[in-house]
C-alpha cells in the first residue's frame, strides 16, 4: 500500500475511501504504517483518515495531551468533519479520550487499543539509552508478544528518535503529560459506544488497565486477543479487524 500524504493548511494526513469518518490516531512511537491492515480492510466502507500528529514539531511548551487535543480539534474543523469514529492506539487512545471528553458532540463512537489515560508502563519501565542500539531493539520488541513483529525498520525509527535531542525532549514531555493526565474520574461522562480491543499479553498497558477502562466507561465492550501485545492492529490484524468490523456493524 502506497501512503501518499495530503495537506490541508498546515496539516499532513492520509485519507482514503468514502463514507463516515474513521479517524486513526497513532501512538508516541507510532506511525501511519501501524494501521496498514485497518486501512486496507475499512477503506471500502469508511472515509479513513490518519492525521500525522505533530509529536516532534510542537513547541516544547505546548507538547502534551492538551496540545494534541487542540491539534485534533483544529484538524477536524479544517476538514469540516462530523460524527467521528475515533480509533486510538496507546497515546492516540489517550488523545481520543481527552478529545471526546472535551467535544462529546463531535464523536459518534470510539475504539481504544492499548490506550494510556489510566496507566502506561512506557517502553517496559525504562527509557531507551541513547546510542545503545541493542537496548532500543530490546525495548521495542517488548512492545509485542512476538519480538519478530518489531521489524528492523521500526527499531531503526525508534533509535533515530531516541538519538535526536529535539525529538527525545518531546517524547519525555509527552510521557510526563500522559502520566499526569489521568482520566479515571472523568470517564463516567462518556456516553457513546466504546470498544476496547486489547492484547492479552500487553506489557505496556496490561490487561488490568483494559478491565478498569471497561468498568469506568459504562456500556463499553472489552475484547482480548491471545498472544498479542501493545499494538493489536499490527500484531494480530485479522482478529483485530474482525472485532472492529462487528463493533462497526459491518
Amino acid at each position: 500500500m502506497d501512503f501518499k500524504l495530503k495537506s490541508t493548511g498546515k496539516y499532513n494526513y492520509y485519507e482514503v475511501g468514502e463514507g463516515p469518518s474513521l479517524i486513526l490516531l497513532h501512538g508516541l512511537f507510532g506511525a501511519l504504517s501501524n494501521f496498514r491492515e485497518v486501512i486496507s480492510e475499512f477503506q471500502s466502507t469508511y472515509k479513513v483518515i490518519v492525521p500525522i500528529m505533530p509529536i516532534y514539531e510542537m513547541p516544547l511548551v505546548s507538547t502534551g495531551i492538551g496540545g494534541l487535543v487542540k491539534f485534533l480539534r483544529k484538524f477536524v474543523e479544517q476538514k469540516s468533519l462530523e460524527e467521528l469514529t475515533l480509533l486510538g492506539n496507546s497515546l492516540g487512545g489517550h488523545v481520543a479520550l481527552a478529545y471526546t471528553l472535551k467535544y462529546p458532540e463531535k464523536v459518534k463512537s470510539m475504539i481504544l487499543t492499548g490506550s494510556s489515560g489510566l496507566y502506561e508502563n512506557t517502553l517496559g519501565g525504562s527509557f531507551p539509552k541513547r546510542g545503545d542500539y541493542n537496548f532500543v531493539k530490546e525495548k521495542t520488541e517488548y512492545t509485542f508478544y512476538d519480538p519478530k513483529t518489531a521489524s528492523k525498520a521500526l527499531v531503526d525509527e525508534v533509535y533515530e528518535i531516541i538519538n535526536n535531542r529535539d525529538k527525545v525532549l518531546r517524547v519525555i514531555a509527552l510521557s510526563r503529560s500522559a502520566m499526569r493526565n489521568n482520566l479515571s474520574k472523568e470517564l463516567h461522562k462518556i456516553q457513546i459506544p466504546v470498544c476496547l480491543i486489547w492484547g492479552k499479553n500487553d506489557t505496556i498497558t496490561p490487561p488490568e488497565v483494559a478491565k478498569e477502562f471497561n468498568e469506568l466507561i459504562k456500556g463499553s465492550e472489552l475484547h482480548f486477543i491471545d498472544e498479542c501485545g501493545h499494538a493489536a492492529m499490527m500484531e494480530k490484524p485479522d482478529e483485530f479487524n474482525e472485532i472492529l468490523g462487528k463493533f462497526l456493524n459491518l
